[in-house]
């Protein structure tokens, strides 16, 4: 399993990693740097049908050999939209109303999103667990994406996602193992 101890934004230095069994994850981080541009080019000219179904094995493959809960960068270091049908359950859950939930925990952001206004996420836990797991936003409960279009749809999340997720880097790479 994957073994993260620290992060150093944007490079995410020092990341370890336990005993493995598959070379692909070793040094993922400097790896996926290195092949964004072969990145650009497969998600531009991927077969979108032999991906798509190509995807749901893969996640659940790379899920196999990664455990979130040793890693935790995207809670760590970029935040989910909140939208509102996010902010009503989590202020549900909380027993907070609407308004005092943006005003505690949420921001909104150049694109007009509502986000955490702190980093790492005010629900994540020193032990890399949610707090509102059951209740978390959509963003969250989808991330990374490894098992939906939206890795074909919008390349550009998807490389971004690639360089601190090690699930997103083992499913490109594998994608394009595959030659997909």
């Amino acid at each position: 399993m994957l073994s993260c101890s620290s992060f150093d934004v944007p490079y995410f230095r020092g990341c370890i990693f336990a005993a493995m069994d598959n070379d692909l994850l070793k040094n993922w981080q400097k790896k996926s740097g290195d092949r964004q541009k072969l990145y650009t080019k497969f998600l531009h000219r991927a077969d979108k049908n032999a991906t798509l179904r190509a995807l749901p094995d893969l996640h659940e493959e790379a899920f196999s050999k990664i455990d979130c809960l040793e890693c935790a960068a995207c809670c760590k270091n970029f935040s989910p939209r909140f939208k509102t049908t996010d902010i009503k359950r989590v202020a549900k859950h909380l027993k907070m109303k609407d308004g005092d939930l943006i005003n505690k925990y949420l921001v909104v952001d150049e694109d007009g999103d509502f986000v955490v206004n702190s980093k790492p996420c005010p629900f994540l836990g020193g032990d890399n667990y949610c707090s509102i797991y059951e209740h978390r936003p959509t963003d969250c409960a989808r991330f990374p994406y490894t098992d939906e279009d939206v890795l074909l749809k919008r390349p550009k999340i998807t490389q971004k996602n690639s360089t601190f997720c090690p699930a997103v880097y083992y499913v490109l790479e594998k994608l394009i193992q595959k030659g997909t």
